[in-house]
């Protein structure tokens, strides 16, 4: 089973999936991001990684200076960057960068 934008279930829906993997001996495999914009964990990411018996990091490069990003910077619709409000805003690389830890805290936009 493949779960894509696995950030955005609830803690129950990870533990729904931990049983099928547990109870049903059929592997799940999830996608999504680790952290937000404020640079705090989904609640999806959260339990995912605590109840995953593999995890594999995969790599991007930071939208401003090619480094490792590690972090995702939202921006507004006058290209400042955002980072207070709802933590799930609908959007891609119109709204999201990623980037590294400081290009997240000095962008050069």
């Amino acid at each position: 089973m493949l779960v894509d934008e696995a950030q955005f279930l609830s803690k129950k829906h990870v533990l729904q999936l931990a049983k099928i993997v547990d109870d049903c001996h059929i592997p799940v495999m999830g996608f999504g991001l680790k952290n937000d914009f404020r640079n705090e964990l989904f609640e999806g990411s959260r339990y995912f990684l605590l109840y995953a018996d593999k995890i594999e990091e995969m790599k991007t490069i930071c939208w401003f200076c090619e480094k490792k990003a590690t972090m995702n910077l939202r921006i507004d619709q006058d290209g400042k960057p955002v980072y207070t409000g709802d933590q799930i805003q609908i959007g891609g690389n119109d709204r999201y960068y990623p980037v590294c830890r400081k290009c997240y805290e000095h962008p050069p936009l």
